[in-house]
């Protein structure tokens, strides 16, 4: 197992990188501290970002049911995304790190980074069901930290009706050409366009990954032609009125707030709003987001990794393994991922879950393709990525600079 001195590496520059890679679909705030941290004591303790789950859900009864299972009692404690990165990072500070961590997978390889987590070849978990895109994200330096508790993805949903007024034939929608005509023809017969997220935050640019990724872009050249091409197709289509300038404020919320208004051709969203999308009384459809030339393109990854922390007493590894087992194997992931609107992270249970829900069928296309935010091993790099990715959308959606000398001058900030 790892040493627990990677305790005492931890630097006001991992706190701030975690400030910043918090997930793009944070909830609702939760407390509580770690508990006993003995063997002996047959407390372990849960750390999650699920407060939205009170005590007595599906979700803290499984946690209870998979802790009876490990012979152990289970503490579980809540906390809002971006608070959880943090209070870990704190809690190994001080040596009283949880012995299961539920973590949003852009923070797993700066955790890793700072010695907090345990290797999957150390803890022994068995990942090997569990789809190698989806994995990435949890990888650092040639090592894997935990396994995915179940992922969401972007894709492109569409309002059918007004498709069809403006003459639009879904089929014909293959790329970045034949999205813009269909644009074009929306706007035409008096209907609106696109809305999406490209607010000046990590929602931001987990929006604009499909389409930078869809270029041919990579994460590393900011400021290359290929995404110079992607920032100017959104620039291009709120010039053209295709895309309203709400967009520069919109989070995903408020940007389906305006789909759901029933005036809008498309909108760009998540998995998350599957039952949203029951409610909005018109009929819809779901398309990946098209790549600039034609196919799907990757679009960036959400959900949690479970992993083991590094603990001063090793004899607990045992029964957190045990935890983790039972809470991501087949049976359980199929009833935790339809409660969290997740598409599971192995293929057995995804074909389960479009047995049951046909519906399902693009989302777990669309996770097949997707990709880690911190994949191609970008570790604590990501976080500073996309802060500057983010601020050159803003820039060149505002017209306070071209996408090129926006993109350009983020590539330099990140160098």
């Amino acid at each position: 197992m790892p040493s627990t001195s990677g305790q005492r590496r931890l630097t006001a520059a991992a706190l701030t990188l975690l400030t910043v890679a918090a997930g793009a679909t944070a909830c609702s705030s939760g407390s509580g501290a770690a508990g006993s941290k003995n063997a002996d004591s047959g407390t372990y303790t849960v750390w999650d970002p699920y407060p939205q789950f009170a005590k007595g859900s599906a979700w803290t009864r499984l946690l209870d049911r998979c802790g009876a299972q490990a012979g152990v009692k289970v503490k579980r404690t809540a906390f809002d995304t971006g608070d959880l990165a943090n209070k870990t990072l704190l809690a190994a500070q001080q040596g009283n790190s949880p012995d299961v961590l539920i973590v949003d997978n852009p923070v797993v390889s700066t955790l890793a980074e700072a010695g907090v987590l345990t290797t999957t070849d150390d803890n022994k978990l068995d990942t090997s069901k569990v789809d190698p895109n989806l994995l990435a994200a949890g990888r650092a330096g040639g090592k894997t930290y935990g396994t995915p508790i179940g992922a969401n993805t972007l894709a492109l949903y569409y309002n059918r009706k007004v498709l069809e007024e403006a003459g639009v034939d879904i089929a014909s929608v293959k790329d970045w050409k034949s999205l813009t005509a269909a644009l074009e023809k929306v706007e035409k017969a008096g209907k609106k366009g696109i809305t999406f997220s490209a607010i000046g935050t990590e929602e931001g640019s987990f929006q604009f990954l499909p389409w930078f990724w869809g270029s041919g872009a990579k994460l590393t050249e900011l400021d290359s032609a290929r995404a110079v091409s992607a920032l100017s197709l959104w620039r291009d289509w709120l010039k053209s009125g295709y895309a309203p300038n709400s967009v520069l404020n919109n989070t995903q919320t408020t940007s389906w707030q305006e789909f759901a208004s029933g005036d809008y051709a498309f909108a760009e969203n998540g998995t998350w709003q599957l039952a949203a999308a029951h409610k909005t009384g018109f009929e819809y459809g779901v398309l990946p987001v098209p790549a600039q030339t034609g196919g799907a393109a990757a679009a960036p990854t959400g959900g949690e990794f479970v992993t083991l922390p590094v603990q001063g007493d090793t004899a607990r590894y045992a029964a957190s393994r045990k935890l983790v087992t039972c809470l991501t194997s087949s049976d359980n992931l199929y009833d935790t991922d339809t409660t969290l609107s997740y598409v599971a992270p192995t293929g057995e249970v995804q074909d389960k879950q479009v047995t049951a829900n046909a519906e399902l069928k693009p989302w777990v296309q669309a996770v097949k393709g997707a990709k880690g935010r911190t994949s191609d091993d970008l570790g604590t790099r990501y976080p500073k990525i996309s802060e500057q990715m983010w601020k050159a959308v803003q820039s060149a959606l505002s017209g306070a600079r071209s996408p090129k000398d926006a993109l350009a001058e983020a590539q330099s900030a990140v160098k």
